[in-house]
């Protein structure tokens, strides 16, 4: 259906992503244009050389460290402003510091992009807000009934005794995670349960910086780079992205074990092929529960899925009467 949208769709599928007509602008555009709104800091929604960037004001430290002095306008969550012939405002996702939802009215409709959300707590960025509309634009990242995510304060006591037992054996704990998001998310989680500070990957150390800037309490953090070549890591909880993996930075540790933060986690088989010791189910994306929850609440009678199991939400929306369809984006997925 998307390739054939009707006139008064407000959001269609273009080359360069998803386009407003009525407002002459496109979300999380992966090509350049002249007006780009932009859900979030992730490198596969905020990209560079758009003409002018619009953002909620909670992203604008991400986006400036990411794509540096670029032409933005900034709005609080829930602040109207006009973009061509319908009325545009930004409200909260859930997903990581500043991220948005994109909420388009033209007067007879009222269009929400979700951008990346989840619905569970997360200390270090605004709660997802429910925003009622009749067509919803929705992630589904882990749109399958597997996904179904743990209290995270519950995985974050796990990784606290998974240091402590390194510790015992004198070996240090070395968790993979991703550096915008996830990392910080894992270090606010563990501030009231952990009294020794954690270690920094340098590609990690930066985005940490940003948020502790942005106001963010978190687990207190050195870098790595500061403890010397060959440092005594025994008992210490290491951050690194997954791109650390296999290489010799590595080695440095000594005696080690291997940890890896995601939603990906929640299949076994997925840390048994990359070799991991242990895997935390940690996900900055909406789970099955609550992405049916989300559709649900928004009231909205067309739905429109964007990257992830798009074939299973798809035909289970279908069976319960609401008119469901995909757009086939370049969207990621930073997990």
């Amino acid at each position: 259906m998307s390739e054939r949208a009707a006139s008064n769709d407000l959001v269609v599928l273009r080359p360069e992503g998803l386009y407003c007509p009525a407002g002459d602008f496109h979300i999380d555009p992966w090509r350049p244009v002249p007006r780009a709104v932009i859900t979030h800091g992730h490198g596969d929604h905020a990209r560079s050389g758009m003409g002018q960037y619009y953002s909620s004001t909670g992203s604008v430290p991400i986006l400036r460290w990411r794509l540096g002095d670029v032409p933005l306008q900034a709005y609080d969550y829930g602040e109207p402003f006009t973009l061509g012939d319908v009325q545009v405002s930004l409200h909260s996702a859930g997903h990581v510091l500043g991220s948005a939802q994109v909420r388009i009215d033209d007067g007879r409709q009222v269009w929400v992009a979700s951008g990346d959300y989840k619905r569970q707590p997360d200390p270090t960025c605004a709660p997802f807000e429910v925003v009622p509309c009749d067509v919803f634009i929705t992630e589904a990242t882990f749109a399958l009934p597997i996904y179904r995510w743990q209290d995270t304060r519950e995985v974050a006591a796990e990784i606290v005794a998974w240091r402590r037992e390194c510790e015992q054996r004198g070996e240090a704990a070395i968790l993979l995670c991703y550096a915008l998001g996830k990392a910080q998310r894992v270090l606010a989680e563990l501030l009231p349960l952990d009294d020794q500070p954690a270690w920094l990957h340098g590609a990690i150390a930066n985005g940490v910086a940003v948020y502790r800037e942005a106001g963010i309490p978190m687990l207190e953090t050195h870098t790595v780079a500061e403890q010397g070549r060959e440092p005594d890591a025994a008992g210490k909880l290491i951050l690194a992205p997954p791109s650390a993996a296999g290489t010799t930075w590595l080695r440095r540790f000594g005696k080690h074990q291997l940890g890896f933060a995601s939603g990906w986690m929640r299949l076994r088989g997925n840390r048994r092929r990359r070799n991991y010791d242990r895997g935390f189910v940690v996900s900055d994306h909406a789970d099955w529960p609550a992405l049916l929850q989300t559709i649900e609440q928004t009231g909205a009678q067309r739905v429109i899925a964007t990257h992830g199991n798009t074939d299973a939400l798809i035909p289970f929306l279908r069976e319960r009467g609401i008119a469901a369809e995909a757009f086939r984006t370049d969207f990621g997925s930073e997990e």
